[in-house]
């Protein structure tokens, strides 16, 4: 197969198809970059699990002068009733699973309170006394946090047992969602994506009809026919691969480190680094598929 032949009616393709071949760039770029996109907030999802599930505390939430729960019925916790909670902590069973715990008192919480809540009129109406006395217990391996809810909930003194882990879980869920969803709409882009690299190539064949005859009657085999169509294909689609792969690796760059991670400092980031295992799955991506419709394409259009 001479190559010097194949790739001059690949060019001759693609400049007469020109306006057709921009927009399968275009429609692969916003399509490859959905997938992208999609890929990067799992690398963030898996990135934040890890920083925050080994930070996750468990929360035991002492009893109030206003509660009214089968466990505290309108009594803040005496003293015997936290020095229960601490012995229970401090315990030959428990302590294999904790790495630390510290006590946070009505005053502690309610400085920590008036800070967060600085300038808001609910500092104005809130005491001391009710807000909850905490233990917060850091454990060795956060997914044992079932045995500290399970010793704590339900005994005198304590309102209840809450699992940082729990809240994270809603977050990750909700981002869980959005990825998925950025991955339906890229799928959706990736097939408008493959009708219209085989819409091109059909045009491109029909316009060269002629060509195509003579090959035939000159005894032209189908693979030397169909290779410059499928280049075609391949080289618009990989153009807006790169241009995919080039705006994943800058949305990292830019508003991930250069912004997310100096305006948003409280949790990890994944680097530009970690952010170069998109671009060549994006690109096999568009190589594949505009490979197979090409294929597909100028097949049926030799069949006809």
């Amino acid at each position: 197969m001479r190559a010097g032949l194949v790739f001059g009616e690949v060019w001759n393709g693609l400049r007469r198809n020109m306006s057709v071949v921009i927009s399968v760039v275009l429609v692969t770029f916003v399509s490859l970059t959905f997938v992208g996109a999609a890929i990067l907030m799992q690398l963030q999802i898996q990135q934040m699990k890890t920083f925050w599930y080994d930070r996750a505390q468990v929360a035991i939430y002492l009893c109030t002068s206003y509660d009214e729960s089968a466990t505290c019925s309108g009594a803040d916790a005496g003293e015997n009733e936290i020095a229960a909670v601490e012995d229970a902590l401090q315990s030959d069973t428990l302590k294999p699973y904790i790495e630390d715990f510290f006590f946070v008192t009505h005053e502690q919480a309610y400085k920590e309170f008036t800070q967060q809540f600085a300038g808001n009129p609910i500092v104005d109406i809130t005491k001391p006394d009710q807000l909850n006395q905490t233990f917060w217990v850091k454990l060795g391996d956060p997914s044992r946090s079932d045995i500290i809810t399970e010793t704590f909930a339900g005994i005198p003194g304590v309102q209840s047992v809450s699992d940082q882990r729990s809240l994270l879980d809603r977050i990750f869920l909700f981002l869980g969602v959005a990825s998925y969803t950025a991955i339906a709409i890229a799928g959706l882009m990736l097939v408008a994506a493959m009708l219209l690299i085989s819409t091109t190539i059909r045009l491109s064949a029909f316009s060269r009809r002629r060509e195509i005859g003579i090959m035939r009657l000159v005894g032209a085999s189908n693979r030397f026919i169909q290779t410059p169509f499928i280049l075609e294909g391949i080289i618009a689609a990989l153009v807006g691969a790169v241009l995919a792969s080039a705006a994943s690796v800058a949305i990292v760059r830019f508003f991930v480190q250069g912004f997310l991670a100096r305006e948003v400092p409280f949790t990890s980031y994944i680097t530009v680094e970690e952010s170069l295992v998109v671009p060549p799955i994006l690109l096999l991506v568009g190589v594949v598929l505009s490979a197979v419709a090409a294929k597909i394409a100028i097949t049926r259009y030799l069949r006809v």
